[in-house]
């Protein structure tokens, strides 16, 4: 495998996933059940939650409904879980990183800022492993341009072996993750706007493609991509506690709330429209 793995016309034929949680489990499922010509191996340092997603009898670790439908599908065919990093990493060409970014709990930052001391030891894992380039995908909700510093500990290897970074953010809700990804109304893909960067990006959309249509597949800088999934989490917050508040002044005043929600969903969609076009 050559540096060309970042612009090659071939599908990709190997994925890896680093954390087989709420997120990287159930998409790398779907990425599976969609793509059966691409082995995707999910890998994890927990080997509890690793025996959970092997467990004979299906007690899986999370529950989503259909999840486990896709799992007995495609399980031992072309999706596989496992604790044995090195292997999955040197196989894949594709990494994908889907682990914690808890908020953190000392130094500066402390209980606002996200944690990325699990992202930083995937990427030094990574860099030690592979002996050719690698396609890295963020999948985790990280700080803006956590990807540049990524990519400092990724090329920190002494064997000048290359990489490029995506960011892929999930938007997946609780209890609607496996209908998400099957039917997503985006998918959002971020590279660096160099050769490399959109050969990378090409590659990823070219998996997305088995399934979802192009018209709903959104490439954009790295950086771009990085922050619109929090201000994605933002605005969802916000609209959260707006809502509340409307809630209680419509009890004040007989109005229906759900009327009110429907009223104004129909009116930014309309300040949208206008905003782009």
């Amino acid at each position: 495998m050559s540096e060309s793995i970042f612009h090659s016309k071939e599908q990709i034929k190997a994925i890896c996933c680093i954390g087989a949680g709420y997120v990287g489990g159930p998409t790398m499922t779907v990425i599976a059940a969609k793509c059966p010509h691409i082995k995707v191996t999910v890998v994890d340092v927990s080997k509890s939650r690793i025996d959970a997603w092997n467990s004979p009898t299906y007690d899986l670790p999370i529950y989503e409904p259909g999840l486990l439908e896709l799992v007995k599908e495609t399980r031992g065919r072309n999706l596989f879980f496992s604790t044995d990093l090195e292997t999955a990493v040197k196989e894949a060409e594709m990494i994908f990183v889907s682990v914690n970014t808890p908020t953190k709990t000392v130094g500066v930052g402390a209980g606002k800022a996200a944690d990325v001391g699990y992202w930083e030891s995937a990427a030094r894992k990574i860099s030690q492993i592979v002996e050719s380039p690698k396609i890295v995908v963020e999948k985790s909700t990280v700080p803006v341009r956590t990807a540049e510093s990524m990519a400092k500990v990724l090329h920190s290897n002494k064997r000048g072996i290359k990489f490029q970074i995506l960011s892929n953010p999930e938007f997946l809700a609780e209890g609607t993750a496996i209908p998400d990804l099957f039917n997503p109304d985006r998918v959002l893909i971020g590279g660096l706007q160099d050769e490399d960067g959109l050969g990378a990006a090409n590659r990823l959309v070219s998996v997305y493609k088995n399934w979802v249509p192009g018209e709903r597949i959104l490439t954009t800088n790295l950086w771009s991509s990085e922050l619109s999934k929090l201000v994605a989490n933002a605005f969802l917050a916000q609209r959260v506690s707006s809502i509340n508040a409307v809630s209680a002044l419509c009890e004040k005043s007989g109005a229906n709330v759900d009327e009110v929600a429907r009223a104004i969903g129909m009116f930014v969609q309309f300040f949208i429209f206008l905003f782009y076009f």
